[in-house]
Parts: structure tokens; C-alpha cells; sequence
């Protein structure tokens, strides 16, 4: 028969439910239980107990008082079985109910149990994890030492050095001149490990490479590098004063929207470069070495190092995955990476005048001479550098006094009033000092694993002092070029990315590679008709003053490096002669000399824009390798 539920003023009575409820219970009170209806498998509350008295203990005895407060509130009536069953389970739960709080607290204490050894296995595990960890790195590190003495690095007696995996050097630099000691500075500053083999440390004592443009000491500041110009005795530049048949001009650098510390610098050579090398062997990450390096190492077509011979006559060998070469104008390496086309259209015979003061303060001269421009220009605050152009590559001979006699004879007349008795001087001191001008158009090779720069490159010839400046704007470039590159270890996928480098150079490159060639030989003498009047046009061209001195002049000094601006300009310059010819009444003989003059100029430019390449000078965004993306590591 099923138990009915009556109401009961009891706090733990359940409310009515239709189905199965579980309810919470002091341990003290008796836990309601479900009874099953077999035959209709619905479940029913019972709570019907008989009284029942035991006597074990208190907790039973309080059990047993709860236990007939629930029946006195609950109507029931069953057989006898009944009866008997639930006293059984009565019985049963008020045994487990007596007991019940030994099962809390062993529950409680089992589980705190369970909590610390499983922190502790836990930790035990990590531990014994960490040990495996520390065996396997460290049999993995016996091992890659194990390859690396067997494949990558030969025995010491052999002098080889070969870094594995990104480990040891990441570029090699041959040459710490400008070039060379600027690239190393600005590639450690980006975090690359560089090497740098140069094969003299002491102080160069060159008679070029002194001015820079303002074009150059903008990328040079673009560098950090601009505090080389200082505590070595640097001059301000400023402008140029041209001087022809007794007459003169004075060309001033466009700076006017410029800071006032922009401007150009000339100095002793030697000086500047001491300036940069010490700044980047100051560099934990660039190791500066004295040594000559003989050959390039070369693996199935690609660059992987050089062979160098250190002070002490000791033979070694360096690798990396780039190898830079920057060892100047008599590079013993350019025919590996280039198709080397030298020319040397002349000579400088370098002096040094002391005590003696420029027409013009702070401004570079040039005199247009005969047969070739004379220049001077001073390197300290006390000394003026003087270097006398002598075409062609046979020079007079020193020892014999050929050279003075030529000088006194031959330059001397041509100098201004101002600077005579000093150039005498210095001739008569007898330092007489000379170095061949040549000029080679950039013409790579692309190699992997290896790029040419500085003078091994490209040479254009010293008239414009414009050396400086594109191998500092070269090593911006590629600066830019290679900050986004986390390894070098790719070469051939270097190599096709780096071919942009030769598309990006050449705005600036070519502007003042043809600029130089094409001033050069306009301002040297020539018997010519046609070609003195572009010589004279030129000198009255640029003393128009405005756009035609500031144009040129911002060609020349880097400041605005715009090819197509530079063929306007000289094309100006000839039309500008042909006017002269032709006004105020044109003649036969004139029209054929303004005609020639057209002819010659073309013949000055076009050639050198050839050389340099027409697409990459004037359309270089149509060359694939200008819009190449860095690739994919």
C-alpha cells in the first residue's frame, strides 16, 4: 500500500513534489529515502518508521526522538512485512547516522590526503622532466659540438672558423675605410655580429676623400654617425667659388630650409676614418681585425667567407652567410663580383698650404684651368688642401723635379693672387703627393652570399668630392634593405632580394656619378671651338644666380638627387651657349659652332647615362627588382 504524505509542521519536511527529490539533512536528523512503485514506477516519499528505542548511544537516542516526531506526523498503514522492512532499513541508517561523524572527518582527512600527494607527484614529475629535459639539451649540445668540430669547423692549426646555425658571424666586411667603417657601425647598431678584416689600421694618409658634401653629412646624421666630423679640426663648406680668366663667382649650397649645423665638412681623411673606427670597435658586437684578405671562399657558386692573412703572417679563414666588400678603389676582389670597367681619365697632384687664407671662407674654389680644374679647399683650421688635375695617367716624374718645374711653370700662373706665394711655398717644401682618378660605372655581378660597395663598386672621378656621399647613401640603403631579414642564412634567396639594392642606389649614384664625369669635362680645356664655347657657357650660366646656381648646385651637393633635373640643367647650359652665339645677329659660322655645341654636349652626357643604365637612372619603378619583397623565413 503506498504511504500518503500529510502535512507536517516538521522544518525538514520536503515539500510536495512529482518527482524524485534528494533533500540535505543534519547528521543528526533521518534522511528521506525514495520508494519505488513497482507497479505503476512512480516514486513515493516514505518516512514511515516504527518507534524503536534503541540504546547504544546518545546520538541514537536523539535519533530515535526525531525518528517518532516524523511518525507522529505521518498517517501510514501496511502489512507486517512492510513494517518489518523498513525497520530493518531503520535500524541500518541509524547505525551509519551514529557513526557518521568518523566518516566526515576520514573523508575530509582522505581527500587533503589525496590534495598533497598528487602536489606532490606533480611535483616530483616536473622535477624529473626538467632532469630529462637538462639530459637531452644537453646530449643535443654534445652532439652539435660533435658536428660542428666534424663538419663545419676545421682543426686550429688550419685557421678555420666556421659558425653553424645563426651562431658566430653574421656579415663579414672586408675594408674599414669610409665605406667599411660606416656599414660595420650602422649593421652592429641593427644587432648584427660583423667582422670586420682590414688590411691597415693605422691612420690613412690619403689626398682625397676630404670633402663632404651636405648631402653626405645628412646621411651621415641619418647614420649616427655625425659626431665623427667633430675634434678632428673639421671646416664648414658652404658653397663653391668658380674662377675663370680672372674672373669669379660664388655658389652658395640651397640650406635654407635646412637645420644651421647642416653643411659640408672637409677634413683630413685619416682623421675621419680613425673617427668611425673607433666608434664601431667600440661596439660589443663588431670585431675589428687587422689582416689582408687574398680570396674570396667560394662553395658551388656562392660566397661563403674569405681567406685572409693576419699581421703576424698567420693564414685564416672566416665565414658567414654575407660577406661585404668595401676595400676601395684597388680592390683585388671586384673581378668575383663584377664586370670591372676602370678608366683613368687623370691624375691629382696633391700640396698642402699652410697659413694662408681662401678668397672665399668656408667655400670650396675651383679655378678653371689649363689644361684641367685646379681645386682648393680647406681641411683644418690651419691648412689648405690644393689638388692639381693633370690629364691623361703619365704624370711628370718627382724624384727629378720635372713635377715642381711643371707646377711652378704651369699651375702657378693659374692660381689667385691670394693663394701664389703659399702654392710656391708648398712646392718648394717638396711633400708633392699624387693618386690616379678613376671612374667605373657600377656593374654587378650578383652573387650569393657576397655584395660589392664603396669604391670597389662604383668610382666616379673627385671633381665633385661626391664619393662620400653615395657610399653613405648606399649603406642607408641597404640598411633599409636588410632591418626586416632576422637571419642571413638564405643565399640565394639573399642574393635575388638584395638586387633591389642596385635599383634603389641609383637615384643618388647616378645623379652625381654623371654629374662629376660630365663637369669634368666640360671644365677641362680643349682646343675645340664647340667645346670652349660649353666651358664658357657653363661659368655664365651658373653666375646667373637663382635657379641656375641653386639647380646645379643642389645637383652637386647631393641635396637634390634628381636625374632628370641634372639633364635639364646641362641641357639648359647648352641652349644658354647657343643663345650666346647666335645673339645679337647669327652668322654662318656661328650657327655651325652652336650646332657642334649641341652635338658635344651629347656626346658628354648620353655616354655616361649609358653607362649607368637609362632605365634604372629615369624609370626604375619599372624594374621588378625595385618593388621585391624581403623573403619569406
Amino acid at each position: 500500500m503506498l504511504l500518503q504524505k500529510a502535512p507536517c509542521p516538521h522544518p525538514y519536511h520536503p515539500p510536495p513534489s512529482s518527482s524524485p527529490t534528494t533533500f540535505r539533512f543534519k547528521s543528526s536528523n533521518i534522511v528521506p529515502f525514495l520508494l519505488h512503485n513497482h507497479n505503476n514506477n512512480q516514486p513515493h516519499l516514505s518516512t514511515s518508521f516504527h518507534n524503536h528505542k534503541p540504546t547504544t548511544t546518545t546520538a541514537t537516542e536523539k535519533l530515535s526522538k526525531s525518528s517518532s516526531t516524523s511518525n507522529s506526523c505521518i498517517s501510514s498503514s501496511g502489512s507486517s512485512s512492510s513494517s518489518g522492512s523498513f525497520s530493518l532499513i531503520r535500524t541500518k541508517m541509524v547505525a551509519m547516522m551514529a557513526v557518521d561523524p568518523y566518516v566526515l572527518w576520514t573523508f575530509f582527512a582522505s581527500l587533503l590526503g589525496f590534495v598533497a600527494l598528487s602536489v606532490l607527484r606533480r611535483r616530483n614529475y616536473g622535477n624529473g622532466m626538467a632532469k630529462d629535459r637538462s639530459k637531452v639539451q644537453k646530449n643535443n649540445n654534445n652532439t652539435n659540438k660533435s658536428l660542428v668540430s666534424e663538419q663545419c669547423v676545421k682543426s686550429s692549426d688550419e685557421g678555420e672558423f666556421r659558425p653553424v646555425n645563426g651562431s658566430g658571424t653574421d656579415v663579414i666586411i672586408v675594408g674599414a675605410g669610409v665605406a667599411g667603417a660606416a656599414l660595420a657601425h650602422t649593421l652592429a647598431k641593427e644587432g648584427r655580429r660583423v667582422h670586420v678584416i682590414e688590411r691597415d689600421l693605422t691612420e690613412p694618409d690619403r689626398i682625397v676623400g676630404e670633402l663632404l658634401q651636405p648631402g653626405g653629412y645628412l646621411k651621415l646624421i641619418e647614420l649616427g654617425l655625425e659626431d665623427c666630423v667633430e675634434e678632428i679640426d673639421a671646416q664648414r663648406v658652404l658653397g663653391y667659388a668658380l674662377f675663370k680668366d680672372g674672373k669669379s663667382t660664388r655658389l652658395t649650397y640651397p640650406l635654407e630650409q635646412f637645420h644651421s649645423d647642416v653643411a659640408g665638412r672637409s677634413f683630413h681623411n685619416g682623421r675621419f676614418i680613425q673617427r668611425m673606427r673607433e666608434k664601431a670597435s667600440k661596439l660589443t658586437n663588431v670585431q675589428l681585425e687587422q689582416g689582408t684578405v687574398t680570396s674570396l671562399l667560394e662553395e658551388n657558386g656562392t660566397i661563403k667567407g674569405v681567406q685572409y692573412k693576419t699581421k703576424d703572417g698567420q693564414e685564416l679563414k672566416a665565414y658567414a652567410p654575407l660577406t661585404i666588400v668595401c676595400d676601395g678603389c684597388f680592390s683585388n676582389l671586384r673581378r668575383t663580383l663584377c664586370k670591372p670597367q676602370v678608366e683613368v681619365p687623370s691624375c691629382f697632384v696633391g700640396l698642402i698650404l699652410e697659413n694662408c687664407e681662401l678668397p672665399f671662407a668656408n667655400h670650396g674654389h675651383v679655378i678653371l684651368g689649363d689644361p684641367s680644374p685646379i681645386l682648393f679647399y680647406q681641411i683644418s683650421s690651419t691648412e689648405v688642401r690644393c689638388l692639381v688635375d693633370v690629364p691623361g695617367q703619365k704624370l711628370p716624374p718627382i724624384a727629378n723635379g720635372e713635377m715642381a718645374n711643371y707646377l711652378k711653370t704651369v699651375v702657378a700662373p693659374q692660381v689667385p693672387p691670394e693663394l701664389h706665394d703659399a702654392f710656391i711655398s708648398a712646392v718648394d717644401k717638396g711633400n708633392i703627393r699624387t693618386m690616379p682618378n678613376r671612374s667605373m660605372p657600377a656593374n654587378p655581378q650578383p652573387t650569393p652570399g657576397a655584395l660589392l660597395m664603396g669604391d670597389a663598386f662604383n668610382m666616379r672621378h673627385p671633381l665633385t668630392g661626391g664619393g662620400m656621399t653615395v657610399a653613405l647613401s648606399d649603406i642607408v640603403v641597404l640598411r633599409d634593405l636588410l632591418k626586416p631579414l632576422r637571419n642571413l642564412h638564405d643565399p640565394a634567396s639573399l642574393c635575388k632580394y638584395l638586387e633591389s639594392f642596385y635599383t634603389l642606389r641609383k637615384p643618388v649614384a647616378s645623379t652625381i656619378n654623371t654629374l662629376a664625369g660630365a663637369l669634368y669635362k666640360v671644365f677641362s680645356a680643349s682646343p675645340d671651338e664647340a667645346r670652349k664655347e660649353m666651358r664658357q657657357a657653363c661659368f655664365d650660366y651658373l653666375s646667373l644666380g637663382g635657379t641656375c646656381s641653386t639647380g646645379p648646385v643642389a645637383l652637386l651637393s647631393g641635396l637634390n638627387p634628381h636625374p632628370l633635373s641634372l639633364v635639364l640643367h646641362f641641357f639648359g647650359v647648352a641652349v644658354y651657349g647657343v643663345g650666346r652665339l647666335l645673339l645679337p645677329f647669327p652668322s654662318p659660322k656661328r650657327i655651325w659652332i652652336g650646332a657642334r655645341l649641341i652635338l658635344s654636349a651629347s656626346g658628354i652626357i648620353f655616354p655616361i647615362i649609358k653607362a649607368e643604365g637609362v632605365r634604372q637612372m629615369f624609370f626604375p619603378a619599372t624594374i621588378p627588382a625595385y618593388h621585391r619583397a624581403p623573403p619569406v623565413e
